[in-house]
């Protein structure tokens, strides 16, 4: 209906002899006429099969005027009806093949030049626009940091993010608006340019008329446009994007825009929206507000819609070039992006006996010898950590170690933006329970970054976390969470637990490693009940402190060499369970002890030999019953071949509550004794 109305309309159109404005309108209607091409090939091909789900910029293309506005090295972070904007940025770049770049994307070809055939998404390094994902307003944080991290290099580049009406109510985006206005308040530089695409309508959810100038025009410095005066849009997006240039503010670009065809796929707008309502958005297509200027300027209809359908006629004639492409049929290629291998560790030889606060602090202090190091968080800076890990670094390392303030999404969105202007991030959360709320900017940003960027991008950063139980005195559930499974399944992060302060000087710096070397994100979670922890077998020994069993090469760390059983654990179970191995050696049972150090991936090898060196097996596991470490322990030893008698020991299915009840759900010593003895059969 939309394509059959616009040339309806466009054939009425009156020939006049108007002054053509400043504004290049030929060059305007060739990429909104290409992109709504786009949009009408890709249902076609959805229709024969050949395509995938795919969402439209039918109405939104007078985004190309932004694109126009900004420069082509203006990072962009752009929401899905963005086809006006890529095309337009294309034009800017040379050599650049937008239309068949798009297409590939659409029909998911392994030759697309972003994401590989792995998703359907505007992006392209060559053209300095960062592939986002679906997600729902997930890339407004990391604009913020990127914006941030922009700032500090002194550059002059101003960074785009657009999203939708819809998108604008989402926490997340208000956090990372919130998180703009603040920085600015605190007089710091952050030369962001928001772009909201109001058409109105989030699927078949209205948004009530005049709502997000209501409650964004307030937040940022302000500028609004339509869609339907091209002339009027080029002066506010130019105005807008000087502004964020030459002011190092943030600033919101209300545009006002419709939305044509629906909001994808086969979605059929009749089942809730009225005739007259389409009807007014038909009336409202900024390709057709274009077409009027020009046959105001003296074009005749024909010769623009004779023009339309060799454009649509082109965008076929790639299309079928590129449906016959190949596709991604490999398991290996289709993951190759995904980092897999536990990082190389340094070892530390020597060592002064430290806490485990102290050895983390000692891994920052190494990491921040290098100038592109930032670390980052609530409280970590003049007051030095909840905990005091990171005190002192700020007076040593000055304003590369900074207060955040109080948003997880914000903080882990500045570790995402500062990555990709060529930092190493280090943000602090500053307890495990914190980071659920804010944990789609590890799943759905750091983690699919790289992936649908085929590599091309990375998320170098190692997020610290405070986390797992057993701290006396301070507590309840948000200061004591041992809930781990949500971030073990993300594929393409590293995990990694130290328990001692020789494991915090391997393993943070392995973690950055993998950041610097291959743009990973790694998730450093730290036992809180750890920090400080002194003594190993009896009060004042301070056993916990000196330098422990040397590590195998890259993994996990064993402790003993005990042929009657293995004690696999990791955490506050290192502690443990060394003491129960005392204890059984006391009965004659020699055990060792496997700390796993590495939680994603895990050291299947290090499990399997140091299981087959004693052939019994206990799985001590501080975290839930359900979900937690050991059950994908247990897999792997099963998975592998081990036959041996195996036994788990783990917390209870259960928060935590206040004081000694914690002991009730918790796993005990004397837990981990019992299930020692019962795999045994003594």
């Amino acid at each position: 209906m939309s394509d059959e109305y616009f040339r309806a309309a466009v054939a009425a159109l009156p020939t006049g002899t108007d002054t053509p404005p400043a504004l290049d309108l030929d060059r305007l209607f060739g990429w909104q006429a290409t992109s709504r091409a786009l949009d009408l090939t890709a249902r076609r091909l959805g229709k024969q099969g050949l395509g995938y789900y795919s969402i439209g910029s039918a109405g939104h293309e007078s985004n190309a005027l932004v694109a126009a506005a900004l420069r082509p090295s203006d990072p962009a972070l752009l929401h899905y009806r963005s086809g006006g904007f890529y095309l337009a940025r294309a034009a800017q770049v040379p050599g650049s093949d937008p239309v068949r770049d798009v297409l590939r994307g659409i029909v998911a070809s392994a030759r697309e030049p972003i994401s590989g055939g792995r998703h359907k998404v505007f992006g392209n390094a060559a053209l300095s626009i960062i592939p986002q994902t679906s997600t729902i307003a997930s890339h407004l944080p990391r604009a913020v940091g990127l914006a941030f991290a922009t700032a500090r290099t002194g550059g002059s580049e101003i960074v785009v993010c657009s999203f939708g009406d819809a998108s604008a109510n989402h926490s997340t985006a208000q956090g990372a608006l919130n998180a703009s206005a603040h920085t600015a308040y605190s007089g710091l530089r952050l030369p962001l340019l928001f772009v909201c695409e109001d058409n109105g309508i989030g699927i078949s959810v209205r948004t009530p008329r005049g709502w997000i100038e209501h409650s964004l025009a307030n937040r940022l410095p302000y500028f609004a446009a339509d869609g339907t005066d091209p002339e009027g849009l080029a002066e506010v997006a130019t105005e807008a994007a000087e502004f964020v240039r030459s002011q190092g503010k943030p600033a919101l670009l209300h545009l006002s825009t419709v939305r044509l065809f629906g909001h994808a796929g086969s979605d059929v707008e009749a089942g809730y929206r009225s005739g007259s309502d389409i009807r007014a958005d038909l009336e409202r297509d900024p390709l057709l507000a274009t077409a009027r200027l020009l046959a105001g300027t003296g074009t005749k209809p024909a010769e623009l819609l004779e023009r339309y359908d060799r454009i649509t006629a082109e965008v076929d004639a790639v299309a079928e070039e590129v449906a016959a492409e190949p596709k991604l049929t490999d398991r290996a290629a289709i993951t190759a992006p995904l980092a897999t291998a536990v990082p190389p560790m340094p070892e530390r030889p020597g060592a002064e006996p430290a806490t485990l606060a102290q050895g983390i602090n000692s891994a920052l202090a190494e990491l921040l010898a290098d100038p592109k190091t930032l670390v980052f968080g609530e409280d970590v800076a003049r007051k030095g950590g909840v905990y005091g890990v990171t005190k002192g670094l700020r007076k040593r390392f000055g304003e590369r170690v900074f207060d955040t303030l109080l948003d997880e999404q914000s903080i882990l969105g500045v570790a995402l933006g500062a990555g990709l202007a060529g930092f190493l991030p280090v943000p602090e959360i500053q307890y495990l329970a914190y980071l659920h709320n804010a944990i789609d900017q590890l799943r759905g940003e750091a983690a699919t970054l790289p992936f649908f960027s085929a590599g091309q991008y990375g998320n170098p950063m190692v997020v610290r976390i405070a986390g797992y139980a057993y701290q006396k005195g301070f507590g309840g559930h948000f200061h004591n969470d041992n809930s781990i499974a949500a971030l073990r399944d993300i594929p393409g992060i590293f995990v990694a637990t130290p328990a001692t302060a020789t494991d915090a000087r391997e393993l943070l710096p392995a973690c950055a490693h993998a950041a610097r070397e291959h743009g990973t994100a790694s998730v450093f979670l730290e036992p809180i009940a750890l920090y400080h922890t002194r003594d190993l077998h009896e009060s004042g020994d301070e056993g916990w402190l000196r330098p422990l069993e040397p590590a195998a090469p890259h993994c996990g760390r064993v402790y003993g060499s005990g042929t009657e059983l293995t004690i696999i654990t990791s955490g506050n179970g290192v502690l443990m369970s060394l003491r129960v191995a005392k204890k059984l050696a006391a009965r004659g049972i020699r055990a060792r002890v496997l700390d796993l150090r590495w939680l994603a991936p895990l050291p299947v090898s290090d499990i399997l030999e140091q299981a087959r060196a004693s052939g019994a097996v206990l799985l001590a596991d501080e975290t839930r019953h359900s979900g937690g470490i050991s059950e994908s322990v247990l897999a792997a030893l099963v998975d592998n071949g081990f036959r041996g008698p195996i036994k788990r020991v783990t917390s209870a299915d259960s928060f935590i509550p206040l004081g000694a009840a914690a002991g009730e759900v918790l796993l005990s010593e004397a837990e981990i004794e019992a299930g020692a003895l019962a795999v045994l059969g003594r």
